[in-house]
């Protein structure tokens, strides 16, 4: 089975709890808390081996919250490298209002990173064994973290002989594509418009899109995700769209990261394209039926992905 390492540099201890109305300036009464390890290379990691894939997990940890991620991975026989650092790994929340099914979420800033632990944070997927297939980078770019490091990054993937998968927001996302060298890139519709610079809300315009950030070179295969309607996806000789099974919404934590972790398997194991990006919906959509941070479960990503869908619409 190949290996799929990914990259967190930015990791989390996820809280989650519920309360009935969340309003200012009062105490408000919670459910008691539900802590998961999170970040989205970690997330990542955690679907490939709940759907019986080969994945670690290298990300930089310090702290208490450092330790308790440590301690939460071992205790989900998760293979994982922490990389010490001088900070502390931040924690992030999530709030369910029972009353009205709203969930809000917190997302703290990470702790800065010195040049020395980044370039460790490297040579320990350097250092892997065996070599990896996959590198997935994803997630938030936290302080001291410069651009430049994607391009660290792509060339250390080149010398292992793996293909980088990348799952980035905002500038750099923005980078990435500029620099090309991804196999795969899996931006949202929002982050889609933050690469094009303009709102690409219709389905000729998301094409398009698409079709123009594979002939620049951005990555090999684009999958937009587009929530519960599915997926588009485009590689030199494909673009199609796959719908999303009708499913009731209880948490979107970690639905992206979900899917992404789902196609990279798929992939890993010589599946299509087509399959791989059927399974990511699947995965994604087994995640939001999910509470709080909780991820997909295996048996509900194949119930799902054998569900009846309406047909497939090709661009």
């Amino acid at each position: 089975m190949p290996l799929i390492a990914t990259l967190t540099l930015n990791p989390a201890m996820d809280l989650s709890v519920s309360t009935a109305r969340v309003t200012d300036t009062q105490k408000l009464r919670c459910s008691l808390p539900r802590h998961d390890p999170g970040g989205g290379g970690i997330n990542v990691a955690r679907v490939v081996k709940t759907l019986g894939g080969n994945a670690v997990a290298v990300y930089p940890a310090g702290g208490p919250f450092g330790e308790l991620l440590q301690r939460s991975l071992n205790e989900l026989g998760l293979v994982h490298r922490p990389v010490s650092i001088a900070g502390d790994t931040r924690e992030s929340f999530t709030v369910d209002e029972l009353e009205s099914g709203l969930q809000y979420r917190f997302v703290l800033p990470g702790p800065a990173l010195a040049e020395q632990e980044l370039q460790r944070c490297l040579a320990t997927l350097a250092t892997l064994r065996p070599a990896p297939a996959y590198v997935v980078l994803s997630g938030s770019f936290p302080p001291g973290v410069g651009l430049c490091f994607y391009d660290e990054l792509l060339a250390l993937t080149r010398r292992l002989g793996a293909r980088l998968v990348v799952d980035l927001s905002g500038e750099p996302l923005r980078y990435a594509a500029r620099q090309g060298g991804a196999y795969l890139m899996k931006p949202s519709l929002d982050e889609l418009c933050t690469l094009m610079g303009c709102a690409v809300l219709s389905e000729a315009e998301q094409e398009a899109a698409l079709r123009r950030l594979i002939v620049q070179g951005s990555a090999e295969i684009i999958v937009l995700s587009l929530g519960a309607e599915g997926a588009l996806y485009a590689c030199c000789d494909q673009l199609q769209r796959l719908p999303s099974p009708d499913v009731a919404v209880v948490s979107a934590v970690g639905a992206g990261d979900s899917m992404l972790g789902a196609m990279v398997l798929a992939l890993a194991e010589e599946q299509s394209l087509r399959e791989a990006v059927r399974l990511g919906i699947a995965a994604g959509a087994a995640t939001v039926i999910r509470p709080g941070t909780e991820l997909c479960h295996r048996d509900d990503v194949q119930r799902l992905l054998t569900m009846e869908s309406d047909p497939t619409r090709s661009g």
